[in-house]
C-alpha cells in the first residue's frame, strides 16, 4: 500500500539521465515516493566509471542517483522499442537529458509521446534552450557558467583567468528547476486530466542564480551597458588581461556593500563573512567594530567609491586585531549576520547540519556508512525520505522486464542480442 503522506507516492517514472541535472531531479522525486527506474546504456551512467569504490559505486553516482532502479539498454537496438513502449505505458514522468537530436531520434520527445500517451508529464533538459542560434550546441555545466557570466561573477581566477570551482551551480539549480516543473505539471493533470511538457536549461538556471543582476531599466542602465560591451570589445581585440576586462564591468552592488557590508574579512586567524544589507544591521556593525559611516548624503558613485574603500581598509584593521571567535559572540549578541569562511569537507562534522538532518548515514551493502545529503527539503509525514543505494548495476533487469511483460525467454532473447545486459 502506497504512503499517502508521501507526495509523489503512486508515480512511476522512467529516467533517460546521465551526469547531474536530470539524474539528481529523479532522486528528488524518488526521496518523494515516486518509483524511479532509470536507463543507463550497457556500460552504464558515465559517473559510474569516476574514481571507482568497492563494489562498482562511485561517490558522484551515488550522490544522485539513490532510491532507484537501473535498468541498462541500448537505445539503437531495434528490440529496445518494446522495452521502452512497457516502460511507458505505465508511466506518468519521463525526463530526459539527451544532447540535441537525440530525443526525436528515440521518438522520447513530447511530440512523438504526448498523442500516444495523453496523461505523461515528458520533462528534458537542454544546455542552452531549444530556439535560437546555440540550441543545437552541446554544453555542460562548466561551459554554461563561461558564457552566462556566472563564472565571472563568482569571482575565482587562478592564474589569471576566471575558473568553475568545485560547484556545478547550473546544473543543481536546473534539477530543482525541473523538480518544480514536475510537481506543477502533475497538479495540473490532476485537474485537467492531461500530462504536458516541462523544460528547463543549464542556461537559464546560470542566470537565475545571478537574478539579482539580471535587471536593466533601460533609461539608465542601457547606456552605460552598452558602453561596457564597446569598452569589452577594445580588450579582447587587444588581447587584454581578464582581470582588465573585469574592471570594466559595473557591479550590481552598490560601493557600501561591495567594499564594506557585503564581503569577507581576514581577522587575526580566520576569514569572515559579513552580509548587512539594511540599514539597521549596517549601523550595528560599524558600532561593533567602533566605527561610523559618515558618508555624503550628495555624493556621486566615484566619490563613494573612494569613501568606502577607505571605510572598508579601516573595518579591515580592525576585524584584523581579533581572533574570528572573539568577534563571533559580538556579532551574534547584536544580530549581525557573519561567520567564519569553512570548506565543504568540515560540514560533513558541521554540529548545526548535524543538528538538522541535513545529512544522512546511508547503510551500504558493500561500502558501510556512507555520510550523504538527505532530502533538501521537509515535509510532514515523512513525505520526503532518504533513499537507498541503486542495486548493482544490472543486477534488476531480469526483475523489471519480468515486471513488464516479457518472459524468461524473451528477456534472455534480450540479453543475447545485447539489447540489455544482466549481472552474472
Amino acid at each position: 500500500m502506497e504512503n499517502a503522506a508521501r507526495p509523489f507516492a503512486g508515480i512511476d517514472v522512467v529516467e533517460f539521465g546521465q551526469f547531474i541535472a536530470v539524474p539528481f531531479c529523479a532522486q528528488l522525486l524518488a526521496e518523494g515516493g515516486a518509483r524511479v527506474t532509470k536507463i543507463e546504456s550497457l556500460e552504464g551512467d558515465p559517473v559510474r566509471q569516476l574514481a571507482p569504490l568497492p563494489g562498482g559505486d562511485t561517490r558522484h553516482f551515488l550522490s544522485r542517483n539513490r532510491g532507484k532502479r537501473s535498468l541498462p539498454l541500448d537505445l539503437r537496438h531495434p528490440r529496445a522499442k518494446a522495452v521502452i513502449d512497457g516502460l511507458l505505458a505505465r508511466a506518468d514522468v519521463v525526463l530526459t537529458n539527451f544532447r540535441p537530436g537525440l530525443a526525436e531520434e528515440f521518438g522520447l520527445d513530447v511530440a512523438s509521446l504526448a498523442p500516444r500517451f495523453p496523461r505523461l508529464v515528458v520533462g528534458s533538459v537542454s544546455a542552452f534552450g531549444r530556439h535560437g542560434p546555440d540550441a543545437l550546441l552541446a554544453g555542460m555545466d562548466l561551459v554554461v557558467q563561461a558564457r552566462t557570466g556566472l563564472m565571472a561573477a563568482l569571482g575565482k581566477v587562478e592564474d589569471g583567468v576566471p575558473a568553475s570551482g568545485e560547484a556545478p551551480v547550473a546544473d543543481y539549480i536546473c534539477a530543482l528547476s525541473l523538480a518544480f516543473g514536475i510537481a506543477a505539471a502533475l497538479l495540473r493533470r490532476e485537474r485537467t486530466g492531461r500530462g504536458g511538457e516541462v523544460s528547463a536549461a543549464l542556461m537559464m538556471a546560470a542566470l537565475v542564480a545571478q537574478n539579482n543582476s539580471m535587471v536593466r531599466v533601460e533609461s539608465v542602465d542601457g547606456p552605460v551597458h552598452a558602453a561596457v560591451r564597446g569598452r569589452l570589445r577594445e580588450l579582447r581585440a587587444a588581447g587584454r588581461s581578464f582581470d582588465e576586462q573585469a574592471a570594466v564591468v559595473t557591479s550590481a552592488r552598490t560601493p557600501a556593500m561591495l567594499q564594506v557590508y557585503y564581503r569577507t574579512y581576514a581577522t587575526k586567524d580566520d576569514v569572515v563573512g559579513i552580509a548587512c544589507v539594511s540599514p539597521g544591521l549596517q549601523r550595528t556593525f560599524m558600532a561593533v567594530l567602533g566605527l561610523k559611516d559618515e558618508a555624503p548624503a550628495s555624493a556621486d558613485r566615484a566619490e563613494l567609491e573612494r569613501y568606502y574603500a577607505d571605510l572598508g581598509r579601516r573595518c579591515e584593521e580592525v576585524l584584523a586585531s581579533r581572533a574570528a571567535a572573539e568577534w563571533k559572540p559580538l556579532f551574534d549578541a547584536r544580530g549581525v549576520p557573519g561567520a567564519a569562511v569553512r570548506f565543504s569537507t568540515e560540514l560533513f562534522d558541521d554540529a548545526q547540519a548535524l543538528a538538522n538532518g541535513f545529512f544522512h548515514d546511508l547503510p551500504h551493502p558493500v561500502l558501510g556508512s556512507v555520510r550523504v545529503l538527505a532530502p533538501p527539503v521537509r515535509m510532514d509525514g515523512d513525505g520526503f525520505q532518504p533513499g537507498a543505494p541503486t542495486p548493482a548495476f544490472a543486477s534488476q533487469t531480469r526483475a523489471i522486464l519480468g515486471e513488464l511483460g516479457f518472459d524468461a525467454a524473451a528477456i534472455e532473447g534480450l540479453l543475447k542480442e545485447k539489447v540489455t545486459r544482466a549481472a552474472d
